[in-house]
């Protein structure tokens, strides 16, 4: 976490510590001038506000602007505002991911409900009291956006009159061969599912056995190391079995069997062997027995980092990808996702095969939770870049509706991904559907299944060749 953003949690932890301090003597107030019978009553009602209202994890001003660079020959034209329709300066630029850069400022109201805009049939939301700049995803709006018919209206929000329209062209990187890197079983299909289920040629890599924070296996009757070591079985089998309902064989998924949260650890010390947390195990061999070829790894089981570069290379030699997927090491946050694309990386600088692509992408933020915002099946605007990011262009595939539910049912096979929410996070689903108007998908009730299942995919693009 960088310091700016280190400084924005010790903030909003500050503020919240104030706002009960003045919460605290304004109960004590109302108790000794109106009745202490009241003060249970008031403690209710700040319940349910803060859960409707305040319960969101956002490290980071709403009025700051997004910082998003991209190369420097990256097409772009201004365009205006007029009555709710999006009128261009000149002729559409060739692409087909398309960016557009404007104000949008949030009404009162866009601070109790998410403010959002409406693009012709699409809708992407933002953050309540919304204050600054920000970057639409119009891709697939290129007819309607040539012709001068896309409509843009905001609702809880105004947006400016005038933006920048970014243009970026890619080829359709599901012609080429693929190979996606999972840090955990659900990584590749949360990431690109719609990717891999029309490539001509894919490969999957899950590096880790996903083991840890098996308490719900418990109920079983198992130990703590006893649950864990299922989970990771069921986890591994995940990573083998789902991709072959979007189309991948069990022949192009490798499990490589390293332990979750150990990944940062094996790349600090790159000969020391790294086991499980919580299983007890400390030979990765024990979820390999499915591979479909030998690894330099299965030669002892020692979870080490020089084992997982190996491994990773012995698979770009062998499946010899034209793109490899993996996350975005600047926005992901989650240690394990930095350091895969940290082994990834290494593995390539010492393959014999050379990809020429990285397709990077984030299914976690550093302080905004709750991205992609909005409903599932809504378009995926850019996520919050507080601090500039590396200025990669983009490529933002469609899927389609039927695309969108077999990506939801995949999500649905995820062993991690299933059960019910507790009491709690039913309770306050229910105070935010009536006071905030959110709304969740009927496919499941984990949060992914509304951030991940939307219009788009959306990847940052770094050539490997420059």
């Amino acid at each position: 976490m960088t310091a700016r953003k280190q400084q924005l949690l010790k903030a909003h932890r500050r503020s919240k510590r104030m706002f009960l301090i003045a919460f605290v003597i304004a109960l004590v107030a109302a108790g000794v001038g109106l009745g202490w019978r009241l003060v249970p009553v008031l403690l209710v009602l700040a319940w349910v506000a803060h859960e409707a209202w305040f319960a969101d994890h956002l490290f980071y001003s709403a009025a700051d602007d997004y910082q998003y660079n991209f190369p420097g020959h990256t097409p772009r034209q201004a365009v205006k505002l007029d009555a709710g329709i999006v009128h261009l300066s000149e002729p559409l630029a060739s692409g087909e991911t398309l960016v557009l850069e404007l104000q949008v400022k949030t009404t009162w109201l866009g601070r109790w409900l998410d403010p959002y805009v409406e693009l012709g049939d699409d809708r992407q939301d933002f953050e309540r009291g919304v204050s600054g700049r920000r970057f639409l995803n119009l891709s697939g709006q290129a007819a309607a956006l040539g012709a001068n018919t896309l409509t843009l209206r905001g609702r809880h929000c105004t947006l400016s009159s005038s933006g920048t329209l970014w243009v970026m062209s890619n080829p359709d990187y599901a012609q080429q061969r693929v190979m996606i890197i999972a840090p955990h079983a659900d990584d590749a299909e949360l990431a690109a599912f719609g990717l891999y289920c029309r490539a001509e040629e894919a490969s999957i890599v899950t590096l880790t056995q996903g083991e840890i924070e098996a308490e719900d296996f418990q109920r079983l009757g198992l130990d703590k190391a006893q649950a864990a070591r299922l989970k990771g079985r069921l986890r591994s089998w995940d990573s083998l079995s789902i991709p072959l309902w979007g189309g991948v064989p069990a022949s192009h998924c490798v499990q490589l069997g390293y332990y979750c949260l150990q990944l940062p650890a094996m790349a600090e010390e790159p000969g020391k062997a790294f086991g499980s947390r919580e299983s007890g195990e400390n030979d990765v061999r024990s979820v390999r027995q499915h591979n479909p070829l030998s690894l330099p790894g299965d030669v002892d089981g020692v979870p080490n980092w020089f084992n997982l570069v190996g491994d990773i290379q012995r698979l770009l030699e062998h499946f010899r990808p034209e793109i490899v997927v993996t996350p975005h090491p600047e926005l992901d946050p989650h240690s394990d996702h930095v350091a895969s694309t940290r082994a990834v990386l290494e593995a390539i600088a010492a393959s014999a095969w050379k990809p020429a692509t990285l397709l990077m992408y984030a299914n976690h933020l550093h302080d905004n939770d709750r991205w992609p915002m909005g409903p599932a099946g809504g378009g995926i605007a850019l996520p919050p870049a507080i601090e500039p990011l590396p200025a990669d262009r983009l490529w933002s595939p469609m899927l389609s509706a039927d695309v969108q539910l077999d990506k939801a049912m995949a999500l649905a096979m995820e062993h991690d991904l299933q059960g019910s929410l507790g009491f709690k996070r039913q309770l306050r689903r229910v105070i935010q559907q009536v006071l905030a108007g959110r709304r969740w998908p009927v496919t499941g009730s984990n949060e992914f299944f509304r951030k991940a299942v939307r219009r788009h995919e959306l990847f940052w693009v770094r050539d490997l060749s420059d």
